[in-house]
């Protein structure tokens, strides 16, 4: 476990044990916030459920043992002082387990209340092994021992509260092994075709081989890279139900979707390293594109939700994305993502301005991606900078391939949609040193202390210099020892724990970064970038962070702070490496 081979250690408290291409990890993670005292297998099909305890026994007493969860990328173990248990995937959907000195209760993780919830459990006549019907993911999850022997079976064939589960063991503190497969129906008996050794190399080299590709330019300057990496090839599922490819989920805790904007920081991140995975990734909501041209607020296993929608970054990021990609777009694949780009934006110029009105509003704060910002106290239904300033940015990436793909009327148009947009941004929410947000229905204005007032700065080299020296400044205020706020910390409504409301997040440092470097003011820019990669570091890869003592709040693995950290600390590596031809965040 200690090996270099095995990757950076981690608590599995914080980050899950889990393998690329899985929808399940064992955490001790059971609902939202809610953590057990015991390990469970966590499936994230149907929703997130708890589906089995793993409780290590003593095999003298059959008492629980006292043991410590140890994680690398490639292992999971239990230690104690009797002995270890170890766990490792031996593909998406099996965990293979071996245990000396130790044995293993699996047990179910609730009771079934009735015949309709909870897990069925029986032995299978067929094959001699024990399975686990869970109601909730719909799935089957059968126990093979391949050596060993099953004690204390209790529960099969039961209905009803009685606890249902068994415990694996060996004579003598000797060795056992036995398999754990989540399966969506029957399947031929379990066999291996590798030694438990062999299974544990398998996994090793298969991180390994995604830590290369995606960070090859990590170095002892940037410590957490690999752990990065790792959150991120951990929280990678395969296609199922209404998951169209290959997909990064937030978290494997209880953030279990993909949203309609963080996609977007996972794509980058993984770009120039894995460039099928993050075209899929950036892809994956275009896929549910409706009628109207929105994008769906999420998309996880067994759910697409249209209640919402998130701001349209994506014209910022496919510019980057293509410039990151090792290979250009073909011109099919080109053509079919500017239709979709294009069906996005014209839903933000349609559906989303009110009649006579130039610049499109938000519906509610969780539009904006800033679910709560102090932006839209006074009201939801907005017109803001921020939203207009992305949309330029689609609106000049439209323009670009419209270019490329002989499409000239198309480009002259776009162009023109993005400069009368910019002009009627600084004409109507400009107030001579800051952004205003306006009311859709009526004429009221306001300015607030949240970051989202300053988010034009995303425009970079297309802003006026003078609004961009302006916001610089005003963004610096924001910038505390572990990285920018989103809401000032002298302000009456900071919350350290208040979500958008004061905490530091990376898709917000991500592209003020960006669009600082772009504008001009590389020193700004390099503060941020240092700041959070020395927080995510320090504090890890959480959903977001205390701005004041850099305490990681909520989900504590968190896909696009760690593919934050990543897009930041390759482009420190190569403006350290080769400074004459480093570029911005996009590549």
């Amino acid at each position: 476990m200690t090996a270099a081979r095995s990757g950076p250690a981690f608590s599995v408290h914080d980050i899950p044990f889990s393998t690329h291409g899985s929808w399940f990890g064992i955490s001790p993670v059971v609902a939202e916030k809610t953590y057990a005292d015991d390990l469970h297998l966590v499936s994230h099909q149907n929703g997130m459920h708890a589906v089995l305890r793993l409780v290590p026994v003593d095999t003298n007493t059959g008492d629980r043992a006292e043991t410590r969860a140890e994680a690398t990328p490639s292992m999971l173990r239990w230690v104690g002082s009797g002995g270890n248990i170890d766990c490792v995937y031996e593909s998406p959907d099996t965990i293979h387990l071996r245990g000396e000195g130790l044995g293993l209760s699996i047990t179910a993780a609730t009771h079934t209340l009735t015949p309709f919830t909870g897990t069925y459990f029986y032995r299978d006549p067929v094959d001699g092994a024990h399975v686990f019907t869970s109601y909730e993911t719909g799935r089957r999850y059968r126990i093979t021992v391949l050596s060993g022997f099953l004690t204390e079976v209790s529960g099969s064939q039961v209905l009803g509260s009685a606890e249902r589960g068994l415990t694996v063991t060996a004579d003598g503190g000797g060795v056992w092994e036995a398999a754990v497969e989540e399966m969506d129906g029957a399947r031929p008996p379990f066999a291996s075709s590798a030694t438990f050794g062999q299974v544990v190399a398998a996994a090793e080299d298969a991180f390994a081989a995604f830590a290369d590709a995606v960070a090859p330019w990590r170095s002892d300057g940037t410590p957490a890279a690999e752990l990065a990496a790792y959150v991120l090839w951990s929280a990678t599922v395969r296609p199922a139900a209404l998951v169209t490819r290959p997909a990064v989920l937030m978290s494997k805790h209880w953030m279990d979707k993909v949203w309609s904007w963080d996609h977007c920081f996972t794509a980058l991140a993984l770009g120039p390293g894995a460039p099928s995975l993050a075209w899929d990734q950036f892809s994956l909501p275009f896929d549910h594109q409706d009628e109207s041209g929105a994008l769906p607020d999420s998309v996880t296993h067994s759910e697409v939700l249209y209640n919402f929608v998130k701001p349209p970054i994506h014209g910022w990021t496919l510019g980057h994305l293509r410039r990151r990609l090792p290979e250009p777009l073909g011109r099919a694949e080109l053509t079919k993502m500017y239709d979709r780009l294009r069906r996005w934006t014209d839903f933000w110029l349609t559906a989303r301005r009110a009649p006579g009105a130039t610049l499109p509003h938000y519906q509610h704060g969780n539009d904006s991606g800033w679910d709560n910002a102090t932006t839209f106290d006074p009201e939801c239904v907005v017109v803001t900078a921020d939203l207009a300033a992305f949309l330029v940015l689609q609106l000049r990436e439209l323009a670009d391939l419209a270019t490329e793909l002989d499409l000239p009327d198309d480009a002259h148009r776009w162009t023109r949609a993005a400069e009368d947009t910019q002009a009627a941004m600084l004409d109507e929410l400009w107030a001579g040193e800051r952004f205003v947000a306006r009311g859709v229905d009526n004429a009221r204005t306001w300015s607030t202390s949240s970051l989202l007032d300053l988010m034009p700065i995303v425009l970079g080299e297309h802003l006026p210099e003078h609004i961009g020296k302006t916001l610089a400044a005003r963004i610096e205020a924001h910038l505390t020892p572990y990285g920018l706020a989103t809401e000032l910390s002298i302000s009456p409504h900071y919350r350290p724990d208040g979500y958008w409301r004061g905490p530091i997040w990376a898709p917000a440092t991500v592209l003020i970064e960006d669009g600082l470097r772009r504008g001009g003011h590389h020193r700004l820019a390099d503060k941020i970038s240092a700041r959070f990669r020395a927080l995510c570091e320090t504090h890890g890869f959480a959903e977001n962070f205390d701005a004041l003592t850099g305490t990681g709040l909520r989900d504590r693995a968190y896909t696009w702070t760690a593919a934050g950290y990543l897009l930041l600390a390759e482009a420190h590596e190569l403006r350290c490496t080769a400074p004459e031809s480093a570029a911005h965040t996009g590549g």
